[in-house]
């Protein structure tokens, strides 16, 4: 059994599981730091274990430009080539063909790219992505789809959806390993209709698991969750969701209550770089900022990540600004530790079933 179902909440539609990997379990609700180009930025696969990772993603199209399949292929495989050991996630591509609009032209059989490093031609549809996703040996590999950008017309929408249906379509089509699945991707933009018919569509062809893409692109939070909230209803329970690229703390909190399994997002890492470092229930600080120079305590007095353990506010601060690389590798290390400890506090609560008083408090 792929997905475990183990507890629901009672109040919420909450809940908790188990995905069974050849490179070991994953216990969800989850969050998946993103290693765009099999790297997590600024720390190494121990740290991320050790910080509390157990899945990561990462980009088939990225990977397919810098370092090529062929290279990852001859070190044996993407676990191998970048030294992490337990489960991986690709994205498709399809975010992609969002992200790089100014450098893609879209066909009836896929997407043609001018590469962003030199210019060169790259073409992704449904057989390329799934079949460079197979050979990188990852374990869960998503179809590919268009994410259509925000705000859209309907008609724009529903030109866009009927493309993804085709190339998911064709996606689920293709060969892969006997250890990996794949996982269909609803689209339809902010549209109740096209978000439905693209739900039920994908169901029908009985894929390991479902994404809900294209949000997260600008759209307001409440229609985030709203699409959120139409499109859970038509999914198997018994399979896992995945809520893509959506990722600040308490969308994440409210995204469980609605049924959400499996969740990644850069803001840990891509913030840390920035200078920014989350703390008590979701908030954010701007550690760089002047008024922190003289200050010596930790970022959060309630963290016991490496970085609060051993240094200060003002350390870190003097080492972002004079540009020494271990100021990002710290905040970096208590956003991820501050991801994962709040995955964690998530299924506990789930699991002993106060979930909704969590909420409730989280919110404040």
């Amino acid at each position: 059994m792929f997905f475990e179902l183990k507890n629901k909440c009672s109040e919420t539609k909450a809940r908790s599981g188990i995905l069974r990997t050849s490179h070991g379990d994953v216990e969800t609700p989850v969050f998946m730091p993103v290693g765009t180009r099999a790297t997590v930025k600024t720390v190494t696969p121990l740290e991320l274990e050790e910080l509390g990772a157990r899945i990561m993603l990462a980009n088939t199209y990225h990977l397919l430009t810098r370092p090529g399949i062929d290279v990852i292929k001859n070190a044996g495989g993407l676990h191998k080539f970048c030294g992490w050991h337990k489960p991986i996630l690709t994205d498709s591509g399809g975010f992609q063909v969002f992200s790089l609009a100014k450098i893609r032209k879209i066909g009836k059989d896929g997407v043609e790219f001018s590469s962003h490093i030199d210019g060169s031609r790259i073409f992704l549809g449904p057989g390329e992505s799934i079949g460079i996703q197979k050979e990188l040996g990852v374990d869960i590999i998503m179809a590919f789809d268009e994410c259509a950008p925000y705000p859209c017309s309907y008609d724009d929408a529903l030109k866009s959806l009927n493309i993804t249906t085709e190339w998911e379509k064709a996606s689920i089509d293709f060969p892969i390993g006997d250890d990996q699945k794949i996982f269909g991707i609803v689209q339809g933009s902010t549209f109740r209709e096209l978000r439905e018919k693209s739900a039920s569509e994908l169901v029908s062809l009985g894929f390991d698991g479902y994404a809900i893409g294209g949000l997260s692109v600008g759209e307001p939070e409440e229609l985030m969750l709203e699409c959120i909230r139409w499109t859970e209803p038509l999914l198997p329970e018994i399979k896992p969701r995945y809520l893509m690229g959506s990722g600040m703390p308490k969308q994440i909190v409210k995204a469980v209550a609605e049924g959400i399994d499996m969740f990644d997002c850069v803001l840990p890492t891509r913030l840390a770089r920035h200078g920014t470092a989350f703390i008590n229930n979701g908030e954010d600080i701007p550690v760089k900022a002047a008024r922190y120079s003289k200050d010596t305590g930790p970022v959060d007095e309630n963290c016991q990540c490496y970085a609060c353990k051993n240094f200060s506010k003002s350390y870190i601060r003097h080492l972002l600004n004079v540009g020494e690389i271990l100021g990002i590798r710290l905040l970096t290390i208590h956003n991820l530790h501050f991801y994962f400890n709040l995955m964690s506090e998530i299924r506990r609560q789930i699991q002993k079933g106060t979930f909704a008083n969590f909420v409730a408090a989280y919110l404040l």
